[in-house]
């Protein structure tokens, strides 16, 4: 028996400090039990208790209920190490194995375990008072606002010091946030400790929010690495929260699946969002600064002027800032011609499969009264920094903008310099801007110039720090100028409960203050106080742009002038017409829709 329980308690200590280790080094499941630590402290407990066994055992002898009495001190006894009050001589004195070797093993062991047990219970018990005084912090900050992320990480932090400098009084807490050693977690826990941010080691769901004020806005984000753990966690504050008013939920993920899933969920009063951070930087960049696109357009051979877009790298930066200008760039006296490089041989097919008819040649390219106008080129297999790359730029005239997103920092900040020499031979100008996500570099670079003082004039944008911010994923005040644009046609929780409702109403947002910007008649006018001549330009223009923004959505006509051809499950509609074929109703919905 001495043997046995020797060796059975050496195999549990070795096999939880392997557990712990794999735990640590991995992405373990962000236990509620299955922590490093917790394990470490179960598998000495039992391992104590394993080598008390044989003790205890000699000590009881032959008595009645001897096995229930010998599990019982040993229990007992285990409990009184791990609380340092342990008689640990006595139980030195009685190891009586058959073996001299055995003896000096068994009590070297049980001399580490006494000192080992008492450190364990300590950090235990810091463990446990932290988390009190956590909860208790919360509750006394429960009149507050409260902005909650689900979990410790770059963007997470970015965009609760963004919050923190907007909103001085709110409260900040991290969930999910467990003591790490390496450098980034330290440095994520001393920027959350900054903030006066409370940390849980629970996540998302377990801690309690119900008890919060219900006159305050609680802001949940779920805002992990893992995207479908996201979703999880939406799902479920979504059936935990949904009856609760000022509850907000931001759901960062792009998957398809994500979408679905929250437009099925049964929503009371808390507004959901989902967020794809391309997407909104997209949106932010137009409504912010979009009008720059007009201003530095060239003038064309027919007296109006010309856009030229130029764009590298489809991936996703590159591919929504596609789909968008289409729609964004439909105004009058203005043509737009987008010209798209990637080094995918299939990049023309995969973009032509997900916006058929954006890419028809019956409208791409083609002047239509009453319809879209623009000109889209993708031109695929062909790889920047090439000279057949640069070959090809150099023959598509005058270009007015360039977006560089290439997936890599370097490869986007290599490229854009490029760009500005080949441009500067060419004689142009245009605005150029570069997709770098590191923050430091993005700093550092701002208004860089060469050996000779010259500015590059490139603007590098998309790090984390400006993208995960209050303007840029609330976007509150964009999101209040869409719910008007929706509320012209639709009602409120429709508006919320569908994001297809959601995105249309944006795009049609940011369009109108553009319309603005132009000088486009009557744009700044309500509907009942537009003059005829007025009312004519803003119907045909915003008939433009919705077809445009259709087409960027993988919408196609649905083949039949009637309401009952209209298929959203197959993306297909039957208002996707130039503006003289539609009735009535429709136009007047345009010019309702097209007016502040």
């Amino acid at each position: 028996m001495w043997t046995f329980c020797y060796f059975l308690s050496v195999g549990i200590i070795a096999a939880a400090a392997a557990f712990a280790i794999a735990l640590a080094a991995g992405k373990y499941r962000r236990g509620r039990v299955f922590t490093p630590f917790n394990v470490m402290f179960g598998g000495l407990f039992l391992a104590v208790v394993v080598c008390l066994l044989p003790i205890y055992a000699g000590i009881v002898g032959e008595t009645p209920f001897q096995r229930l009495k010998v599990l019982a001190f040993s229990l007992h006894n285990a409990f009184q190490i791990f609380t340092i009050d342990a008689d640990k001589e006595i139980i030195l004195d009685s190891i009586r194995t058959p073996y001299a070797w055995l003896t000096a093993l068994y009590a070297a062991t049980l001399s580490v375990e006494f000192v080992a047990a008492p450190l364990l219970s300590f950090g235990f018990l810091i463990s446990f008072f932290r988390n009190v005084f956590v909860y208790g912090r919360y509750l006394l900050c429960r009149f507050f606002d409260v902005y909650v992320f689900s979990e410790l990480n770059d963007r997470s932090l970015a965009l609760a010091e963004d919050l923190r400098g907007r909103h001085k009084h709110a409260l900040i807490v991290f969930t999910d946030v467990f003591d790490s050693n390496d450098e980034t977690g330290y440095e994520y826990a001393e920027r959350a400790r900054e903030l006066g941010a409370l940390c849980f080691k629970k996540d998302i769901l377990s801690v309690n929010f119900r008890r919060h004020s219900r006159k305050k806005q609680i802001c949940f984000f779920a805002i992990g690495q893992d995207e479908v753990e996201n979703i999880t966690q939406a799902l479920k504050l979504i059936s935990v929260y949904g009856d609760r008013e000022n509850t907000r939920l931001y759901v960062f993920s792009s998957r398809v699946e994500s979408e679905l899933l929250l437009t099925q969920a049964p929503k009371d009063k808390i507004k959901v969002r989902r967020v794809n951070d391309v997407r909104a930087r997209v949106n932010h960049m137009l409504y912010e600064d979009g009008s720059r696109l007009f201003e530095t357009a060239a003038p064309a051979p027919d007296g109006a002027k010309q856009i030229g877009a130029l764009i590298v790298g489809m991936g996703g930066h590159g591919t929504e800032m596609l789909k968008a200008l289409t729609w964004y760039c439909q105004m009058d006296g203005y043509h737009v011609r987008i010209d798209a490089f990637d080094a995918d041989p299939l990049a023309e097919d995969r973009f032509a499969a997900a916006c058929p008819e954006l890419m028809s040649p019956v409208y791409n390219g083609v002047t239509v009264p009453g319809e879209a106008e623009y000109t889209v080129r993708v031109h695929a297999g062909m790889e920047a920094g090439t000279k057949t790359f640069a070959d090809e730029v150099a023959k598509l005239g005058q270009v007015t903008y360039a977006l560089v997103s290439l997936g890599s920092d370097e490869a986007n900040i290599r490229t854009a310099v490029e760009l500005r020499v080949l441009f500067e031979r060419l004689h142009v100008h245009p605005v150029i801007q570069a997709i770098v996500y590191s923050t430091e570099e993005t700093e550092a670079l701002a208004g860089v110039v060469n050996f000779k003082g010259q500015p590059y004039d490139i603007e590098f944008i998309g790090d984390v720090r400006s993208t995960y911010s209050e303007p840029m994923i609330i976007d509150s005040v964009l999101e209040a100028e869409a719910l008007a644009r929706h509320l012209k046609w639709g009602a409120e929780e429709e508006f919320w409960q569908y994001e297809y409702n959601y995105r249309s109403s944006v795009a049609s947002a940011i369009h109108m203050r553009a319309r603005v910007a132009c000088g486009v008649p009557g744009a700044d006018k309500k509907e009942e106080d537009l003059t005829p001549e007025e009312k004519a330009v803003i119907e045909r223009l915003e008939h433009r742009r919705w077809n445009a923004y259709m087409r960027a959505e993988g919408y196609v006509y649905s083949g039949s002038p009637h309401k009952s051809s209209r298929n959203d499950l197959g993306r297909m509609h039957h208002d996707l017409v130039c503006f003289d074929a539609l009735d009535d109703e429709e136009k007047a919905k345009d010019v309702r829709v097209g007016t502040v």
